[in-house]
Order: structure tokens, then sequence, then C-alpha cells
């Protein structure tokens, strides 16, 4: 078997992995693409490790830390996008763009309009 065969399979796996990134707002849907990204690496290291023939196989092994790192990246990603979802109702990449946020996502930190909008309706009564 050649070596080219599983190279062009993972530079297109990680090209599907980059679009999925780039062009996603879900952020699941973000993270499903860094893992298939990470699944294109480890089909690299696991076809050139072979291909060199390493009486060691370090590129297995790497692969198997990297497997590892990935499912610990899962685990810690999922656990975030709930908690975001759960305090800010979702998980739109765009809407949630920082951690000092409100929840109603106003990024202004301005109470000035919030107060001019509350004391409207007082003088309005007058």
């Amino acid at each position: 078997m050649h070596l080219a065969y599983p190279v062009v399979l993972a530079a297109l796996l990680f090209s599907v992995g980059v679009y999925g990134v780039l062009a996603r707002r879900n952020t699941i849907l973000v993270l499903m693409s860094v893992e298939l990204m990470l699944n294109a690496v480890n089909l690299n290291l696991v076809a050139f490790d072979v291909w060199l023939r390493d009486t060691l196989h370090a590129g297995q092994a790497l692969t198997l830390f990297t497997i590892t790192l990935a499912a610990a990246e899962i685990g810690l990603g999922l656990a975030i996008v709930l908690l975001v979802f759960r305090t800010r109702g979702t998980a739109d990449v765009d809407r949630v763009n920082g951690l000092g946020d409100d929840a109603s996502g106003d990024a202004s930190g301005d109470a000035s309009g919030d107060a001019a909008a509350d004391a409207e309706p007082a003088e309005a009564a007058a």
C-alpha cells in the first residue's frame, strides 16, 4: 500500500474539520470538527509509523496519547457547553462571546440605558 492513500485521506479529513470549525456556529459541531482534525493527525501518525517500519512504534504510541487527550478534551468541552447552555440558553458560538457577559448577551455593561428605561414610565405617570 502506498503512503499517499492514507495521507490524502487524512488531508481530506483535516480539511473537512477546518471547514467545520470555521463555518459552524453550534459549539457541539465545532467540537466534533476538532475531533475530526485530531483523527486525521492520528491517521498520519499511524501511516508514517508503518511506512518507516519503526521498531519502537512511536507513531502508534503517540496516537494512543492523542486519543486519551481527545477523550479528555471532549469530556471537558461538553461539560463547558452544557454549563453555558444552562446559563445562557444557547450553544451558539457567536452569541457567547465572553465569560463576563450577563445572561442577556449585552457586552456593553452600560446600566444607564436600563435606568433611563425604568425612569421613563415613572415620569409619564406623574
